[in-house]
């Protein structure tokens, strides 16, 4: 994927991700009700609000991970780009490579650093050893990793520190050339140090990527995102600029969510 960004198209000024009408379900439990956001194009969109406020439950509704979820249920749309990802024709496991995912804990396979950054170019059948290399190598630099464990790259992932293991995550996710990369509080394990170069790559990242971040951190937010939305109870209470959320939210649960009154 080149550095260079073409002049969005008028869906990606949309929104590169628009989701219209969410409705979530787990059984009888509501727990997303009717959110709509648009997502933008090479922008960090946040989501925040109190512990079981629905963040993470709307997150994975944007790569179809409540699939996976006995119980769930999903109605409304979430298109990407001009496709709705929810279409019945639509192969989940394709919306997986094209909208990535990077969990709260690492989650590292146990295999080698190598390994694990080419398990998915492996996957879609890339067998030539000088590509897997070029795929790996690629995918370390831009997760700020490369230079680290450049010559180590036969050893366990499981070796890596934690904040390694998180970078190796996302160099995975980047291997198979996503769009849009989905973190759920990525840094929420990591000590302070590690979780400043989380932010840092965030910060490049976009350049190339949309991405969307869950974080528990309002400080967090202000300094990664360009968007923010404030979820409340399941419900996405209201969404714009970061700037704008954190110094002059509309609604008065926003403001006293982000003064410290609750949460």
């Amino acid at each position: 994927m080149s550095a260079a960004v073409s002049p969005p198209s008028k869906l990606a000024q949309e929104g590169k991700v628009r989701v219209k009408s969410l409705d979530v379900y787990y059984g009888n439990f509501h727990a997303i009700k009717n959110a709509s956001l648009s997502v933008l194009e090479n922008r960090v969109t946040a989501l925040i609000g109190p512990s079981g406020c629905g963040k993470s439950t709307f997150i994975r509704t944007l790569n179809r991970m409540h699939d996976l979820t006995a119980g769930a249920r999903v109605t409304g749309s979430v298109m990407l780009d001009d496709s709705d990802i929810y279409a019945s024709d639509v192969d989940p496991v394709t919306i997986r490579y094209r909208i990535g995912m990077v969990f709260q804990r690492p989650n590292p396979f146990p295999k080698s650093i190598f390994e694990n950054v080419v398990y998915g170019a492996r996957i879609h059948g890339e067998r030539n050893r000088g590509r897997l290399m070029e795929i790996a190598e690629r995918s370390l630099r831009r997760a700020a990793l490369w230079d680290e464990i450049k010559d180590r790259l036969n050893n366990s992932a499981l070796e890596l520190s934690g904040g390694q293991q998180q970078r190796l995550c996302i160099a995975r996710c980047l291997a198979v050339d996503p769009e849009v990369i989905l973190m759920d509080e990525p840094a929420s394990a990591l000590d302070p140090i590690a979780t400043s170069k989380i932010e840092d790559l965030i910060e490049t990242l976009k350049k190339d990527y949309t991405v969307v971040i869950v974080t528990h951190s309002m400080q967090q937010a202000a300094r990664v995102s360009d968007y923010t939305a404030f979820f409340l109870l399941g419900e996405l209470v209201e969404s714009g600029t970061t700037s704008s959320i954190f110094t002059k939210p509309r609604d008065k649960r926003t403001e006293d969510y982000i003064t410290g009154r609750y949460g």
